[in-house]
């Protein structure tokens, strides 16, 4: 039996063991080592992909394997990790205990990530449209922008972030619930966005994704953490404005 088939199916279990740990670390408060491991279980659902085609080799296992990693790594964790900063808005925003024990069905609002991923998940893995591209917004750049959250929340840098309007907004419950559910909507919604996937390294055809890559790298010198953010706003906004010059190849 040749171990190299069984490769990617261990890189993407590598995935799920982040995601475990990731749920762990959010259930003890530490939501930014939670984050980090959301980014390296990114960094091995790209190369799972990556192993199978260098080594041409596919697994009967394989694609229901990467959607249960998926499903907790990119479901779960940022479900939880938005639960986690909603608890965290409402003591910074609300003094009043009262008032945050009345409100505390607020912050259960974000099972709609996990909820919503499960659905993302199982509409990709039946959805032909989706070889080359992708429609709705996938798991792992949905997880990516909501676990930066906690990640810019915590930079330390010379500036005091404290007075920052950008942290004032990301801490509050309402922004937090804004962004639960709208993320949770643009990973069902029939939204044609291109895929990172390259068939060529040349500039014809993959100039939408040379374009992104280049202003994500800006942005993540410009403005570290928060760039991860904007790089998934950048993707959807990118996604909208080539669906309106080109038709979206995902028939």
């Amino acid at each position: 039996m040749s171990i190299k088939k069984h490769i990617p199916n261990a890189i993407t279990c590598c995935n799920l063991l982040c995601g475990c740990i990731a749920i762990i670390q959010v259930f003890e408060g530490n939501l930014v080592l939670a984050a980090y491991l959301v980014g390296l279980a990114a960094i091995f659902d790209f190369l799972d992909g990556f192993a199978a085609r260098a080594l041409k080799v596919t697994s009967v296992i394989g694609k229901d394997l990467d959607s249960l990693a998926d499903m907790v790594t990119f479901g779960a964790v940022p479900g939880f990790v938005m639960h986690k900063m909603l608890e965290i808005g409402y003591l910074v925003n609300h003094r009043d205990y009262d008032l945050i024990v009345q409100n505390q069905w607020l912050t259960y609002i974000p099972i709609l990530i996990p909820i919503f991923s499960a659905i993302r998940l199982a509409k990709f893995n039946n959805d032909t449209r989706q070889t080359d591209s992708f429609i709705g917004v996938p798991t792992p750049a949905n997880a990516i922008l909501i676990c930066s959250i906690p990640l810019i929340v915590n930079w330390d840098t010379h500036f005091d972030l404290k007075h920052c309007e950008v942290i004032h907004f990301l801490i509050h419950p309402y922004a937090l619930i804004f962004i639960s559910v709208l993320m949770s909507i643009l990973m069902v919604v029939e939204l044609p966005l291109f895929s990172l996937k390259f068939k060529s390294f040349g500039w014809k055809g993959n100039e939408i994704r040379y374009i992104f890559i280049a202003l994500s790298i800006l942005g993540l010198i410009l403005f570290q953490f928060l760039g991860l953010g904007i790089a998934i706003v950048l993707y959807v906004g990118l996604s909208m404005v080539n669906n309106l010059f080109f038709k979206p190849k995902t028939a």
